[in-house]
């Protein structure tokens, strides 16, 4: 018997160990700036490799799953092609599918899965999920958004401008609406990759206070849409109303009037001036048909990166 906890305890001695080697990323700040510099230029250089028919098997023998109680397209389908793409595999979890959907605690699930996978992808809603999951697994959690922060998406942000435009470094990105979890990660990239951010959002959905004082430095709230687009190297939107957010809608609608990423707008940014939104988007609510589907926008280059970013992530977290 006492053999059999000396057994037991080296064991909960090297999970306890692998948790703290262990890297997460829950949110940009998990990361130093100079390694989000370099996931970007090697997402970058990954995309070109592939487009050379140049194999990657950073994931050859190793799994990735995907726990996801909110609906997805882009975050769901660039993480399982990533996987397929690095040579490794992936499953998808639905709480109705598995026994988080019962009750199963979350420390549970996070020891249990950190036996049989080697990294996950999260998406929920209450950041402090994904952090007591992470702070029970022994592999990599990724945050594929919460209410709090969307890093991943940023991070093919980041990737799109510099392809399009160079570092980012010192540039102007206007963020024209909710002050939600898109925008709190632009605040995040902001403050790590030393942009200057301007920030035009209603009054009443202003992003979290603490997170803005965090980043004063670089990301500042703007009296009006205008104010916050003129001289813009790249200006951001999203939607009105995020999901979970439907009942709220008309509401809404009518505090943001005025909001709207149109035409006229853009004309106050510089004139290469980039427009990107993380998708999906409502035409002729927060942004024009003719700014979107227009030759400033960039969006279908920023939903491609996510595959692209995101196996750059994958490789550095598990490698």
């Amino acid at each position: 018997m006492e053999r059999l906890r000396g057994v037991f305890l080296i064991l909960d001695n090297l999970l306890l160990e692998n948790q703290l080697m262990t890297r997460h990323f829950l949110s940009l700040m998990d990361l130093t700036a100079d390694e989000l510099h370099k996931l970007v230029y090697r997402a970058i250089e990954l995309k070109r490799e592939f487009k050379a028919g140049v194999p990657c098997v950073a994931m050859k023998g190793k799994t990735l799953a995907l726990i996801f109680d909110k609906s997805s397209t882009r975050t769901r389908v660039s993480f399982e092609v990533a996987a397929s793409q690095l040579g490794g595999n992936s499953l998808f979890l639905s709480p109705s599918e598995s026994q988080l959907g019962r009750g199963e605690p979350l420390e549970d699930t996070a020891k249990v899965l950190s036996g049989m996978v080697d990294v996950v992808v999260i998406r929920t809603g209450g950041h402090e999920k994904i952090e007591t999951f992470a702070s029970h697994s022994s592999i990599p959690v990724i945050n594929g958004l919460t209410d709090l922060f969307h890093p991943c998406q940023i991070l093919a942000d980041i990737q799109t401008y510099v392809e399009h435009r160079g570092e980012i470094r010192g540039k102007r990105v206007a963020w024209i609406g909710d002050g939600n979890n898109v925008c709190h990660s632009w605040m995040n990239a902001a403050r790590q990759l030393g942009f200057d951010l301007q920030l035009a959002i209603p009054p009443g959905y202003e992003p979290d206070k603490a997170l803005l004082e965090s980043c004063q430095s670089q990301a500042s709230l703007s009296a009006s849409p205008v104010e916050a687009v003129e001289g813009a190297d790249l200006v951001v939107t999203d939607v009105w109303a995020s999901m979970g957010q439907e009942s709220e809608r008309t509401k809404r609608l009518k505090a943001f009037e005025g909001y709207q990423v149109d035409p006229m707008l853009m004309s106050h940014a510089s004139e290469n001036a980039l427009f990107m939104h993380c998708l999906p988007a409502y035409r002729g609510f927060e942004v024009s048909a003719e700014v979107i589907d227009g030759p400033q926008s960039v969006v279908w280059d920023e939903a491609h990166n996510r595959l692209h970013a995101q196996k750059a992530l994958l490789e550095y977290l598990l490698n």
